[in-house]
């Protein structure tokens, strides 16, 4: 990316711009999906603020970023030890095929997750063309099953949690 770009330039619009050209070729050169898709998935038009010779690196990271955070609230739900109070609130919304189907998103996504320690490891732009595909793929399968998920935790929240009552908190 062009100097001009750094962190903290005004210039914004035209590091997003000069983002999309890079991107571009990067779209061409891999048959990757569309800068829209992935900006709309991965929120990847941050990177017009970061200064890379490795955008292709940099992707994956946002990938990296997002499925960590999503591994880390489902691992929250699937083993509760220690987590926050409104987490036992949304498990009493979940019912078994819920979990089930949560704990099949924790598998692919610990999958990935032992992916990126290999490519923070060893730099090899194919592995993580590879990664950002393959990603992308199972973002969109794992997307719609989330959305189910949360469909659900919305649906029962009225009718199935108390968090605090009557002066009383969770447990009490």
């Amino acid at each position: 990316m062009d100097k001009k770009c750094e962190s903290g330039n005004l210039e914004n619009k035209s590091c997003l711009e000069e983002l999309k050209k890079d991107y571009l070729i990067i779209q061409k050169k891999y048959s990757l999906p569309s800068f829209e898709e992935f900006n709309e998935d991965f929120q990847i038009e941050k990177l017009a603020e970061i200064e890379t010779d490795f955008l292709i690196r940099e992707i994956r990271k946002f990938i990296a970023e997002k499925f960590s955070t999503y591994l880390r609230f489902i691992e929250a739900i699937l083993n509760p030890v220690n987590s926050a109070i409104f987490i036992f609130a949304i498990i009493k919304t979940l019912e078994n095929k819920d979990k089930e189907k949560l704990s099949e998103i924790y598998k692919k996504l610990a999958k990935k997750e032992v992916e990126i320690l290999e490519l923070d490891i060893q730099f090899s732009e194919e592995k993580e063309v590879e990664f950002i595909k393959n990603s992308y793929k199972i973002w969109k399968e794992i997307k719609n099953e989330l959305l189910e998920i949360v469909e659900v935790i919305n649906n029962n929240w009225d009718k199935e949690v108390e968090i605090v009552k009557k002066g009383k908190g969770y447990f009490g």
